[in-house]
């Protein structure tokens, strides 16, 4: 079985109970300050999660697109991406456990046709905060299934997101001891003072991962060997004129790396120094260093990345976004390609430098040359050895490790407000870009489109498509428009309806490529209609005196604004 048939499978076996199918939203989060990127299905979704209803109903089921930023020193083993594809069923106060569970032993059994024997389960332990999960055990235990194990939160237990949210026990499914699909039963609410109280209306929200269960279906342990990496390993060979089985870490980091970099530039992600952007040119950098050592010297990565595109088994006819933005990724790539390879060379003469000393290499000469130039540790020490001299490879490493922390540090940083932070002062902010988004409009041109947004309790940040830098006069204009709509308190309301139907009344939506076909509009007064998320406040006379506090170039085509309320 392949990627599209599986997928097929799970949307059809969830349709067939009751749930409705939603599109996969843009790898770059909408209304989502804290995370620069999708890495899971339950991202969109968290305002629905929170309580607030959704147009499509209680049964929801998806295949998200993903990226999780933390594995990236891990990819080249058998089964870590920093892309993957997230299957997803979701119940918003609707069924909970028995259903839950029975649904997910009936595909995995009924559907997929693995033999139950194989399957073992985990349920959480139990601790101070809430009880052993007996209930989900005895649920297990009645399809047959006794290989059960209790584990505590670390491993049996999701959420909140923040400091305060949903959040609840989980139960893992795993096939001969490894991990494929994950139940969460969303029960308890944990206050800020720290007491986890039981939810009126629990959520189910689930998680398989298509790569890992294609391989399975197929009776890999890599899960490279199937075919939704087969045909893009395969160019990998051809380019490098090695095989995969020789050498399969640089192939794997290749093969991932483009497949990511195609899937963000898609959705709008261009390479830069900053955030998402800084993502991007490292994955682009990485599949650079791990083809080097492969062999390939001249520009490759638009060739992989049409192999991506025309994957026949996945990606192609599903995602429209890949053959939309084609000649936009071929160009990013190239360009970044051309560039990266001159940092290389340039690489090297500090490697002949350091070589005309005759004396080794510390760890952190290295290190230096490894994060400046992009240099792998093996080419380093390639080069080193042509003139009989070593590396501290110990130090380095230690360097490496250090800076690996430091870097999850930061991402850990990002998540510290929660995945949705709902406080007054970031839905502020959020109906603001609603304003600010009509006010550039109305002063630039209908050729302006939000390509993007991030806010945090000191600011808002605000991405939109524009070709030049705006004026003083074009600045005071749109401040003083944003302002006025302020000043006029305007009520600010939302309408669930079809899509068609918010595109015929001129709702703005232009942030990613799909939307399902209940949308909720928000309306402030006679000034701005978006198909929007949320959270909004209700008045705008709230909101204070806006100010813009900077505007610069976001990438090719693209401005960017920041902006304040006081």
């Amino acid at each position: 079985m392949n990627a599209r048939e599986l997928k097929n499978k799970f949307i059809e076996f969830f349709v067939s109970q009751g749930h409705v199918e939603i599109p996969s939203a843009s790898l770059v989060p909408e209304n989502d300050p804290t995370t620069l990127f999708i890495s899971a299905g339950m991202h969109p979704l968290v305002p629905y999660l929170l309580g607030t209803p959704h147009p499509l109903g209680k049964r929801l089921v998806d295949v998200q697109k993903c990226v999780r930023t933390g594995d990236i020193e891990e990819v080249g083993d058998t089964y870590h991406h920093t892309f993957f594809e997230m299957l997803g069923n979701w119940s918003l106060g609707d069924y909970f456990k028995e259903d839950a569970i029975k649904f997910s032993y009936q595909f995995l059994t009924s559907v997929l046709g693995f033999d139950p024997k194989r399957l073992s389960v985990t349920v959480f332990a139990g601790d101070q905060n809430a009880p052993k999960d007996e209930e989900s055990s005895k649920i297990w235990q009645s399809l047959g299934i006794t290989n059960i194990s209790y584990l505590p939160k670390e491993n049996n237990w999701w959420g909140p997101a923040g400091t305060t949210g949903p959040c609840g026990p989980d139960t893992e499914m795993f096939l001969d001891g490894v991990e494929v699909w994950n139940d969460v039963f969303m029960q308890y609410n944990k206050t800020a003072d720290g007491k986890f109280e039981l939810l009126p209306k629990p959520n189910v929200d689930t998680g398989m991962g298509v790569e890992r269960t294609v391989a399975f279906l197929n009776g890999f342990n890599d899960d490279y060997l199937s075919s939704i990496w087969q045909p893009i390993i395969k160019k990998i060979e051809e380019l490098s004129n090695k095989e995969y089985s020789q050498d399969p870490k640089p192939f794997r980091v290749i093969a991932d790396h483009i497949r990511t970099a195609v899937f963000m530039i898609a959705d709008g992600v261009e390479p830069s120094n900053k955030e998402a952007g800084y993502v991007l040119r490292r994955v682009i950098r990485r599949s650079i260093r791990q083809a080097k050592l492969l062999g390939i010297n001249t520009n490759f990565t638009k060739i992989i990345a049409q192999a991506v595109i025309d994957n026949k088994d996945n990606y192609a006819g599903i995602y429209p976004e890949l053959n939309d933005n084609q000649n936009k990724i071929f160009e990013i790539l190239e360009n970044e390609e051309t560039k990266f390879r001159k940092t290389l060379d340039r690489g090297l003469n500090e490697i002949n430098k350091l070589i005309t000393r005759q004396h080794n290499v510390s760890g952190k000469e290295a290190f230096d040359l490894y994060q400046s130039f992009g240099f792998p540790v093996e080419m380093i020490q390639e080069e080193l050895q042509k003139n009989n001299l070593s590396l501290n490879l110990e130090e380095f490493n230690q360097c490496k490790d250090e800076h690996i922390k430091q870097s999850q540090t930061l991402s850990a940083g990002k998540f510290k407000s929660g995945l949705a932070d709902h406080s007054e002062i970031i839905t502020k902010y959020h109906t603001t870009t609603h304003l600010l988004h009509a006010s550039l409009r109305k002063v630039l041109g209908d050729h302006v489109q939000q390509s993007g947004s991030n806010i945090t309790a000191e600011r808002l940040r605000f991405d939109f498509s524009h070709d030049q830098k705006l004026t003083e006069e074009q600045l005071k204009q749109i401040t003083d428009l944003v302002n006025d709509q302020i000043s006029r308190k305007l009520v600010v309301t939302k309408e669930t309806m079809p899509f068609v139907q918010a595109q015929a009344e001129n709702a703005l939506a232009f942030f990613g490529t799909k939307y399902p076909e209940i949308v909720s509009v928000y309306t402030i007064g006679d000034f701005s209609k978006e198909v929007c998320t949320g959270p909004h406040i209700e008045n705008t006379q709230i909101l204070g005196k806006f100010e813009i506090i900077k505007e610069e170039s976001a990438g090719s085509g693209k401005r960017r604004v920041y902006a304040i309320l006081h």
